[in-house]
Order: structure tokens, then sequence, then C-alpha cells
């Protein structure tokens, strides 16, 4: 999603691009946002849907798949604190929208081709990126089927194990959450009402991020992240036991509960490269940094590095300035880098705190999380970073 994204966004301003993604076709959009939800899943922020409809998808997104969200209710299962938050309070329409990844690839890869000046590379992989000579000269990178391109600027948005990263000897600061998401998606018996919600259990945080299908609102997203002994136990059980758990570990605050898809797991290994940029080259997304999926960020984060450097490299082609040059690519990586350290940060720091036994700590985070409830002024400031409104924004995300 964000390197179809920075593509399409400097395509549309003309900028010759070329993207090299390994997957041997695009996705079919007749078939995508029908039938059962996907089960990867991103909550989208305002922020993030400026941006998409700038780039004149969002109306096709939203005519297939796409759930408003209104409030946010947050609880700790170990205690009794809670928190609701909703978007009257952060004098918001809304809080975002939970979108299906497929229905946002299609989106931007119909939107790719409409720009002439992109051209996708299916099927390629990137086996060699070669250091140019001097810093005028142009990146190479070599494909698996012994094409040579070359550009002034070679862009990694290659995931969190970033082969390119590697290759351009970029270092990368990881630990390990100690979790493992599980994820799939259910019916309810009871409508999720625009509500996204989260427990946090001893063993990790739980969501259920609500979708709807066809008009009904008992479908939900299921993001449980949790140990990786408790995640393979999760993924034996059968369909209907692990309704029982899901229910059981939510407090059946949604009534019983059917899950629609088979389970998968992903392991959660938190990321920050050393590095954004050299010469001629730079990270973004997932590439960059990765992060705990208990906020959602992860992929807003990654939509903002890509309308950050979007932005900088226009400026850049206006003023005549080499779309390589590294003093500009420093500029990108200052506008982004102090916001991902300070999400990443902030992320850690909830998953250690609702991730202890320690009963003072266990009391601690009950008081803030009802004193939160009761301050409006900290909810509206809490809610106004949730949906994306944070420090200085790219034009296209205005």
């Amino acid at each position: 999603m964000v390197g179809a994204a920075l593509a399409a966004l400097l395509g549309q301003a003309g900028v010759a691009v070329a993207l090299v993604d390994a997957k041997p076709e695009g996705l079919d959009p007749g078939h995508v946002g029908c039938g059962l939800p996907a089960r990867r899943v991103s909550a989208l922020t305002p922020v993030s849907q400026r941006l998409l409809e700038g780039l004149g998808i969002w109306p096709w997104m939203a005519a297939r798949r796409v759930t408003p969200y209104y409030g946010m209710q947050v609880w700790d299962g170990e205690g009794s604190g809670e928190v609701n938050f909703s978007a009257e309070q952060a004098g918001v329409p809304l809080l975002g929208h939970i979108v299906e990844n497929d229905v946002t690839v299609a989106a931007l890869e119909q939107r790719l081709a409409e720009l002439p000046s992109v051209t996708v590379l299916l099927a390629a992989r990137v086996t060699a990126l070669h250091a140019p000579p001097s810093v005028k000269a142009p990146r190479i990178i070599e494909l698996n089927d012994g094409r040579r391109l070359s550009a002034p600027l070679v862009v990694a948005a290659d995931g969190a194990h970033s082969p390119l990263r590697e290759m351009a000897g970029i270092e990368v600061r990881a630990h390990d959450t100690g979790h493992v998401a599980v994820v799939t998606s259910v019916r309810t018996a009871l409508g999720h009402g625009g509500v996204a919600r989260q427990v946090f259990r001893a063993t990790g945080p739980l969501a259920f991020l609500p979708l709807t299908v066809d008009g009904d609102e008992r479908h939900c997203s299921i993001v449980w992240s949790t140990s990786p002994s408790e995640a393979q136990r999760l993924l034996a059980l059968s369909a209907e036991a692990l309704g029982q758990e899901l229910a059981t570990a939510f407090e059946a605050r949604l009534g019983t509960v059917e899950v629609l898809d088979e389970a998968l797991s992903l392991p959660l290994t938190q990321r920050h490269a050393e590095h954004y940029v050299q010469p001629g080259f730079a990270l973004i997304g997932d590439a960059a940094h990765s992060i705990h999926p208990l906020a959602g960020q992860g992929v807003n984060l990654g939509l903002m590095d890509a309308a950050v450097l979007a932005e900088e490299l226009l400026i850049a082609r206006r003023r005549g300035i080499p779309l390589g040059e590294v003093r500009m690519l420093e500029r990108y990586a200052r506008r982004r880098r102090g916001d991902n350290t300070a999400m990443l940060a902030l992320m850690d720091g909830f998953r250690l705190l609702f991730g202890t036994s320690n009963p003072l700590l266990t009391l601690g985070r009950n008081l803030g999380l009802s004193s939160v409830d009761r301050v409006t002024p900290i909810k509206r400031l809490l809610m106004r970073q949730a949906v994306g409104e944070r420090g200085r924004l790219p034009h296209s995300c205005r």
C-alpha cells in the first residue's frame, strides 16, 4: 500500500516511476470487497483518507467496502479501568475507517494503471543494488530476470524484512515484542454500532474492529496479540472453540462469536532503521519502521512517509535539485523520524504497561484509564493524535 501510494503521488505529478513488485499479478477489482471480509485490515485515519481522496480512489473504495467508526472503547480485562472515546468529543465527524487491505491495494493498482508516467513491473524481484560511483550518478538495481534499471532515486517500500534495506547496508534496531498476532474475521450476536473495541488481557490486547458486510454490523476483524505459545494453542482450536474463547476473553460484550475464516498468525517485532536515507536511496513504511498493531497506526505512519517524501521530491524538482540529493532526502527523514519514534515508544510503553501483572502497576493503569475517561480535554488531545492530526501535515493530507 505504501509503495503504491508513493508511486501514485509522484505519477500524477508527471514524475517517471518504475514500481517493482514481486507478486505475479494484480488483484481482480471485480472480486475485491465481495463476500466474506479479508483477514488483513487497516484502521485508516481521516488524514490517510484525505491522501487517498487526493489520489481519486476513495470513492471506489467506499463503493466496495469501508466501515466508518465513530467511537473507541478500551478497557483493562484484569481490572476495572475503562475509557470511551467518541468522534464528537474529538471534534471530528468520525475517528477513521476499517478497510480491508485488498480494497486499498486494488484501488491503488487501478490508479497506477491510469498514470502514463508509471510503469509497473510484476513478478520482479530486486537481486542487487549498486551504489553510485559519485553522488550525482544514478543508482542501479538488478532484477531476477536479468534486467538492470537506473534511477536518481531508489525507494525501498519492501516491508519489515526489507531486502533493499539490507543491500544498502542500513542497520536496524529490533526487539521482539513477545507477541504474535492472531487474526481472523468473525460474526457477533450483537452489532458493533460503529465502535472499535479493545480489551487488554494478561497475555496481550484483543481488538474487535468493526466491519459492515452488506449492511450487517455484526462483523468484526479480530487482532489478538498474545504469546507465541498461546497463539499456537488458539490456532489449533476448531472454529467453534475459537469463537467461544474470543467471546470469553472479550467478556461477551458483543455476545456470542462465530469465526468465519481460518485464523492466521503474524510475528510482531518492533523495528526502526538507524537511517532513513542515503544518497539516491530512501526507506518508507515498514522498511523504515514496524510497530505493534495495538493502536492500528502502522499503515498510517507509512502513508505519511509516502506523502512527505513525495512532497519533498516535488519541491526539489521545481527547484531543479536532483531527486537523489541526500540533503533534500534528509528533509524527509527529519520530518518523519520524530513522529515515528514517538509513536513506536508510545506503543511499546502501552505494551509493557498492560503486559505486567504487578499489582501496583495494574492499579495505576486502571486509575489512569478511569481518570482519562473523566477529563474531556485529555481525551480530545489523545483523539486528535489518534486521527493523525500531528505536527506539520503534507499538503496532500490537509
